[in-house]
C-alpha cells in the first residue's frame, strides 16, 4: 500500500484529500492507495455506496422542505427509506457507531461488540485491540470474495479503520473539507472498479458543534450538504456503468440538538435516517417492506426486546446487496433479513 503526505499538519481536522503539493502551512493531503483487487466471481456485480452524514437530524431535512433539499427527497421519492432509523444504545456517538456500521456489531465489548467507545483520534488503537478479540468488517468481507473497497472521511479519526481493516480498504482519503473530499468520490467511482465505497460526510457534524444542531447554520450545512451528495446522483446518473450496477444507502452516525448530541436519552440524538437508492429499488416505507422490525415511534429500545432498524445494518445489508455473507461476528442484521425492495433482491 502506498502512502502520500504532504504538507505539515494544521490541525487534525483539517486535512484535504488531494495528493497534490499545497503552500507551506496548508491543511495536509493524506492519501492511501493500492492497485484495485481484482473482482472476483463471488462478488455478484451490484455495487456500493454507503454514505454516513455526520449528525444528521431527519428534522433539518424536512424543515428544508424539497426545494432546499431536493437530493434527500430524491432519495425519499424514488427509494427506500425511513426517518426512523436508530442509532447504537450504548451511545451516540460518532466513532462507535460508525463502528458499528462497519462491523455490524454493538458497542459493548463484552456482549460481543465491538468495543470502540471513545471518539478521539487515539494513535496505535485497533478494533481489534478494544474488542479484546478479532473483529472483521464489510471491508474484509469484501476483500475475501477478491472485492476492492474504499473508505473516504471527514474525520482524520477514521485512520481506526485503517489500522484496523488495512488489508481490507484499497483507498483511504481523509478531507474534512467535503466539497474536495465529494470530487475525490467523484473521480474513484469513474476510475476505479470499487465494489464497496464508504463515504463519511462530516459537514453537518461540524458546524452542529460550532453553531449548534438544528440552528440556522446547521440547517444551512445539511442543505449544502444535499446539493454535494446531489453532485454523487449525478455522477451515478451519467456513467452507464454505475447506473446500472450502483445502489446507495446513506444513513447517520447520530442525529444532534442544541449543543451537542451525547445524551443517548433524547430523541433527537437517536433518531437517524435510512435509505437505499438504485435501480430497481422503488419508493416505499422501510418499516412495510419489513414488518420483521419494529418502528420504535418515540421510543429508544435496547436490543432484547423487538427491533427497530438501526444504522449498524448497513454493513449485513451492503454485503447482502452484492451477493456475499453477512459480517463474521455482526449481530445486526446477520441474518440480512432486511428488505429493500419487495422481492428482497434489487433486479
Amino acid at each position: 500500500m502506498r502512502t502520500v503526505l504532504v504538507a505539515p499538519v494544521l490541525a487534525l481536522l483539517l486535512t484535504p484529500a488531494l495528493a497534490s503539493p499545497v503552500a507551506t502551512g496548508a491543511p495536509t493531503a493524506h492519501v492511501s492507495a493500492s492497485a484495485p483487487a481484482p473482482r472476483a466471481a463471488a462478488v455478484s456485480g451490484t455495487r456500493v455506496l454507503a454514505i454516513s452524514v455526520d449528525g444528521l437530524n431527519p428534522r433539518a431535512i424536512t424543515r428544508l422542505g424539497r426545494d432546499a433539499a431536493p437530493t434527500f427527497y430524491r432519495l425519499l421519492d424514488e427509494g427506500a427509506s425511513t426517518f426512523n432509523a436508530r442509532t447504537q444504545y450504548e451511545q451516540t456517538r460518532t466513532l462507535p457507531n460508525h463502528a458499528s456500521m462497519l462491523t455490524g456489531r454493538r458497542i459493548k465489548a463484552r456482549r460481543g461488540g465491538h468495543g470502540v467507545t471513545w471518539n478521539g483520534d487515539r494513535k496505535g488503537s485497533t478494533v481489534q485491540k478494544a474488542a479484546g478479540r478479532p473483529v472483521e468488517s464489510i471491508f474484509t468481507t469484501v476483500r475475501t470474495a477478491g472485492g476492492s473497497s474504499a473508505l473516504f472521511a471527514g474525520s482524520s479519526t477514521f485512520s481506526l479503520f485503517r489500522r484496523s481493516w488495512r488489508g481490507g480498504i484499497d483507498r483511504f482519503v481523509v478531507d474534512p473539507r467535503a466539497p474536495r473530499l465529494i470530487t475525490a468520490v467523484q473521480t474513484d467511482l469513474t476510475t476505479a472498479e470499487r465494489d464497496f465505497t464508504f463515504l463519511h460526510v462530516a459537514l453537518p457534524d461540524l458546524v452542529g458543534h460550532a453553531d449548534g444542531f438544528m440552528s440556522p447554520e446547521y440547517v444551512d450545512a445539511v442543505a449544502r450538504t444535499d446539493r454535494l451528495l446531489g453532485r454523487l446522483l449525478e455522477t451515478i446518473e451519467s456513467t452507464p456503468a454505475l447506473s446500472k450496477d450502483m445502489l446507495v444507502l446513506l444513513t447517520a452516525d447520530h442525529g444532534g440538538i442544541g449543543a451537542t448530541h451525547t445524551d443517548r436519552t433524547r430523541l433527537e440524538n437517536v433518531r437517524v435516517p435510512f435509505f437505499a437508492w438504485g435501480r430497481g429499488i422503488e419508493r416505499a416505507d422501510l418499516y412495510d417492506l419489513n414488518p420483521s422490525f419494529t418502528d420504535p415511534g418515540t421510543r429508544r429500545p435496547g436490543y432484547a426486546t423487538a427491533q427497530p432498524i438501526r444504522n449498524g445494518m448497513l454493513a449485513d445489508l451492503a454485503a447482502g446487496l452484492m451477493g456475499l455473507p453477512s459480517v463474521p461476528g455482526s449481530t445486526q442484521d446477520a441474518d440480512q433479513a432486511l428488505r429493500v425492495t419487495a422481492a428482497g433482491v434489487p433486479g
